[in-house]
C-alpha cells in the first residue's frame, strides 16, 4: 500500500520530537522565528501557494501514530477526493512540528493523534490560531497511554517506581504526565528521561531504564516480542482525571480559523469525508486497520493488534466532556508550563 508522502523537514537525526523544556514563553519565541523565517522566504521571493477559491489546498499535518487512522482512511480511500477536496498530507516527526507548521501558515490542518497540549501551546502563542472538530479519548477501555517494564520486572505497581529509571516519549506534554502521574501513585517524585518512543522496548528488553510511560502500540509491540509487559494503562484518565474511564483528550484534529473562515463550505465537506474515515474506524476496524501499514511503523501481526482510540465531534461534545478536557489543560497552566490558562471551549468548531 503506498504510504502517504512526507514533507521534508529539519529534524534531529534520529527522528525524534523537538523537546519543550521550558514555559511556554519560551516555545513561542521559537515559534515565532519559525514564522519570521516563513515571512524571508516570501520576501526573497520564494514562490507562495495560492489556494483557488474553488478548490483550495488543504495541507494538513500529521504524526505518523495509530489515533492519526481515520485520516489515513480518507486519504487512501478517496473519501476526500469524492467530496471534491484537495488534501495533501504532511508527515512530521512530532506533533510539535506540526503545530509549528500551522503556526507559520504551512498547514491548514491537524489530523487525530496531535498533542492536544502542543496546539495549546500554538494557541497561546498566536490566539485565534485553529479550531478543534475532532479529538481522539482514550481510556481504560480505549488503550493508548500506559506504564512499561521488562517481562520479567519484579515492579508490580507505579509506586514501586520510587527511585527507579523512567522513561517517557519526548515533549513536554510526555514528561509532565509521567512525573505528576507518578508522584499521584505515590513514587514521589521521579526523574523523568525523554527517550524516542520507537526505543522504549529495547532500552527496557537491555535494562537501560526501569520502566516507561508510553503510548501504544510500544506496549502491544512488546509484548508481541515476549521481551516487556505492561503495568498500568489508561493511566493519565486514572491519576489525573481521577476516573479510569473518563475521556482523555490528548490528541486532536483541528484547521486553522483562517482557513474556516475563508471556506466556510469547504470546511463543512473536509470534516463530512473525515467523519466518513472516523466511521469506518468505528465500526468496520478491520477494514480500517490496513491503512496503519506504510503510514505508521506499525507492521505485521501489531496491525491487527494494537488497540484503537475513540473518537468524538466537537459538535458531539457533552459539559462532561468539555470538564474533563478542561482539567487536563489545567494542569498544564497549574503547573507553569502554559502562561495562561486556556479555555476548551473557545477552541471547538461549532459547525
Amino acid at each position: 500500500m503506498k504510504p502517504l508522502n512526507p514533507l521534508p523537514l529539519a529534524t534531529a537525526a534520529d527522528g525524534a520530537s523537538q523537546t519543550v523544556t521550558g514555559p511556554v514563553s519560551d516555545t513561542r519565541r521559537k515559534l515565532l522565528g519559525a514564522g519570521a523565517a516563513g515571512a524571508a522566504l516570501a520576501a526573497i521571493g520564494a514562490p507562495a501557494i495560492v489556494n483557488a477559491q474553488a478548490s483550495p489546498k488543504i495541507r494538513i499535518g500529521f504524526w505518523p501514530v495509530a489515533s492519526a487512522l481515520p485520516f489515513f482512511v480518507a486519504v487512501e480511500k478517496g473519501y476526500f477526493k469524492e467530496a471534491g477536496l484537495d488534501v495533501e498530507p504532511l508527515k512530521f516527526a512530532s506533533a510539535q512540528q506540526v503545530m509549528e507548521a500551522m503556526l507559520s501558515g504551512r498547514a491548514e490542518g491537524s489530523s487525530n493523534g496531535t498533542a492536544s497540549a502542543v496546539l495549546a501551546i500554538g494557541e497561546i502563542a498566536q490566539p485565534g490560531l485553529f479550531k478543534i472538530f475532532c479529538t481522539n479519548p482514550t481510556n481504560a477501555k480505549f488503550i493508548l497511554d500506559e506504564f512499561v517494564v521488562a517481562k520479567d520486572s519484579p515492579i508490580k505497581s507505579l509506586a514501586e517506581l520510587k527511585g527507579k529509571k523512567v522513561a517517557s516519549g519526548p515533549g513536554i506534554q510526555n514528561v509532565t504526565l509521567a512525573k505528576v502521574m507518578l508522584e499521584k501513585a505515590g513514587a514521589g517524585q521521579v526523574a523523568v528521561t525523554e527517550l524516542p518512543i520507537g526505543q522504549h522496548v529495547a532500552a527496557l528488553a537491555a535494562g537501560q531504564v526501569d520502566a516507561v510511560y508510553t503510548l501504544e502500540p510500544t506496549g502491544t509491540a512488546g509484548r508481541l516480542s515476549g521481551l516487556t509487559r505492561t503495568l498500568e494503562v489508561g493511566v493519565v484518565a486514572k491519576y489525573i482525571l481521577g476516573d479510569p474511564m473518563a475521556p482523555w483528550h490528548g490528541g486532536a484534529a483541528s484547521l486553522t480559523t483562517e482557513f474556516i473562515k475563508k471556506y466556510p463550505d469547504v470546511t463543512k465537506k473536509y470534516i463530512a469525508a473525515y467523519k466518513r474515515g472516523v466511521d469506518l474506524v468505528k465500526t468496520k476496524p478491520d477494514e480500517a486497520r490496513p491503512h496503519l501499514k506504510g503510514n505508521t511503523a506499525i507492521e505485521g501481526a501489531l496491525t491487527a493488534e494494537v488497540p484503537m482510540s475513540d473518537y468524538l465531534f466537537s459538535t458531539d461534545f457533552k459539559p462532561s466532556d468539555i470538564a474533563y478536557f478542561q482539567k487536563f489543560y489545567d494542569l498544564f497552566s497549574d503547573k507553569g508550563i502554559f502562561e495562561k490558562r486556556v479555555l476548551v471551549d473557545t477552541l471547538l468548531y461549532k459547525g
